[in-house]
């Protein structure tokens, strides 16, 4: 009895005295030393960055940006996505959330709402109002997020305490991230004649902080309508192809899809300030605002772990334009690069080195032009999906005398009118028979699947498979879903240049994943990692809760 005694009061007093240590502040102790959490977790995405741009562009890179990260830090070089499709939107859900769309809803930038019977967009939100902003593009928020982030999981852990800002010239790059508890999320307003301001919705607050006023007061953005100019002499960037080629979109206004870009005289024809947001300039402005965010909201000042959340946005609008093999890309991210040292020297500066943790990685890759590609005789081509829509429908009714059963042909999923067909009472299996037997017959089309009576997702067990399963919601998706032959995109006047990106082939799953900072070990591996287990990594790190949905596991080999 004694010694128990002496234990439980043993016991008691170590407790007692381990409430005195913020539970913020330990995640573990070993052999008597305190392992602090950072003070800011900063989460980056890349928008459309392939892995292999960073082994493409490094020798010019500079130290002290991705080089930085992979000399510091450690390189995850076997990463990629694991499901379909790749697109923005489900990326940054499923980097924050750690799970895929399956689980947290977001099935694509946009989908058809079986109810509403539309398109809806992945952050729409017509209850909400735009703050900054007379335009729509500010009535967004997360509610179509199903799950949390790490990042909500950090604030419940704090008691709200813990701050979370999201940052992307894309409102759906700013949203998905930080989450449903968010602090604020800024996107900036410059499409369908924007005003040049970052802004938000009433989701997050009912007016703009005097600091965000005070940024887009001084003009920053007008300060960006300049000479886009190689960063280095043209001739040096042998490691993308030529300047002048028929594989690039040309802005209104030039001949040819050939430096330099005059940004200002460009402007107007180019939608005024869409074109700083399709150049490299974009991620500078969005540097620059994440630094006043750093700032103004004292990111990282006190013990209790903030997250930060930058989406890099203007690499993707550059690639769409130029491709994956254009110097305008190459010369964008060598921009990026100084713009990713500039963040981390000031992070250094206003929170401290070591104190701080960074990841970054990026929502899908790319691959290149369908017709650069036939040019070098490897197999491609474009599909048109309306003329497969109007023949699917036009097939149908000859065959069931009812007009427009097809509803829907977004994200290659189909979508049926399940009203006609109860109200004719067709049979759904058949019909969803003789539709994929159809699909099968086009050349493009590689492979057909069906989903039950109740939308579940019927593939045998494989790669595509799984990725397709990963990526389907009972709720949200469609009735078919279609795989295209590899780089085979849909055909639109915007996709018969530059690139785009939707499927389970490695040029749009493989993606980088960067660690650096304080609770990081230094390494690299060719360990095939998922993009659902970055969320459990940092919140194994922080030692907080993973995220509601979570289905990735902690990388442990990259924490100390």
């Amino acid at each position: 009895m004694k010694s128990l005694f002496y234990v439980l009061v043993f016991t008691a007093f170590f407790s007692c005295k381990a409430q005195t240590i913020s539970s913020t502040q330990v995640v573990k102790t070993t052999e008597n030393v305190i392992h602090t959490n950072p003070k800011l977790v900063v989460g980056i995405v890349i928008d459309q960055m392939r892995y292999d741009y960073l082994t493409r562009f490094n020798a010019k890179f500079s130290d002290g940006g991705f080089k930085r990260m992979m000399r510091e830090g450690f390189n995850c070089k076997n990463n990629h996505f694991n499901y379909i499709p790749t697109k923005t939107g489900p990326g940054h859900a499923s980097v924050f959330t750690g799970t895929t769309p399956k689980y947290h809803g977001v099935i694509g930038n946009n989908w058809f709402d079986k109810i509403l019977k539309r398109r809806v967009n992945c952050v729409e939100d017509n209850t909400v109002e735009p703050i900054g902003t007379e335009s729509k593009d500010g009535k967004k928020s997360p509610i179509m997020l199903l799950s949390t982030t790490f990042a909500d999981e950090n604030r419940l852990f704090t008691q709200m305490q813990g701050k979370t800002i999201g940052i992307s010239i894309k409102h759906r790059g700013a949203i998905l991230p930080a989450g449903h508890s968010a602090n604020a999320a800024y996107w900036w307003d410059y499409d369908h004649d924007g005003n040049g301001n970052w802004i938000t919705s009433s989701f997050y607050m009912n007016d703009l902080p005097q600091w965000v006023k005070d940024f887009n007061a001084s003009n920053v953005a007008e300060s960006y309508f300049k000479n886009w100019e190689p960063l280095y002499d043209i001739d040096t960037y042998t490691e993308s192809g030529s300047d002048l080629n028929t594989f690039e979109r040309i802005f209104e206004g030039k001949e040819t899809a050939t430096f330099p870009y005059n940004l200002e005289e460009l402007r107007h024809q180019n939608g005024n300030f869409k074109i700083i947001a399709e150049s490299p300039f974009g991620n500078t402005l969005t540097t620059d605002f994440a630094l006043k965010a750093i700032d103004a909201e004292a990111l990282g000042k006190d013990d209790i772990t903030d997250v930060l959340t930058i989406s890099y946005s203007s690499t993707d609008k550059v690639g769409h334009d130029f491709g994956v093999n254009a110097i305008e890309t190459q010369d964008t991210y060598l921009r990026l690069d100084l713009d990713l040292e500039r963040l981390f020297n000031a992070l250094d500066d206003k929170v401290g080195k070591g104190e701080y943790t960074v990841f970054l990685t990026s929502d899908h890759g790319a691959p290149y032009t369908p017709s650069y590609l036939k040019s070098r005789r490897i197999p491609s081509g474009l599909f048109d999906l309306s003329q497969l829509f109007d023949e699917l429908n036009e097939m149908l009714f000859k065959h069931y005398k009812v007009s427009d059963l097809v509803l829907s042909r977004i994200n290659n999923q189909i979508f049926f009118d399940h009203e006609k067909i109860e109200q004719h009472k067709l049979d759904l299996k058949a019909l969803k028979d003789k539709v994929g037997k159809q699909l099968l017959t086009y050349d493009l089309i590689d492979k057909v699947y069906l989903t039950s009576e109740i939308n579940q997702f019927e593939g045998s067990s494989g790669y595509l498979e799984d990725l397709l399963n990963n990526g389907h919601h009972q709720k949200r998706s469609g009735d078919i879903l279609f795989v295209f032959n590899p780089s085979v995109f849909k055909d639109t006047p915007w996709n018969r240049t530059g690139t785009d990106h939707h499927s389970g082939m490695v040029y749009d799953t493989h993606v980088p994943l960067l660690f650096f900072g304080k609770g990081i070990k230094q390494g690299s591996t060719f360990k095939k990692t998922r993009i659902i287990d970055i969320a459990p990594t940092i919140s194994a790190l922080l030692g907080i809760s993973f995220p509601n949905a979570a289905t990735g596991i902690p990388l442990e080999f990259v924490l100390e």
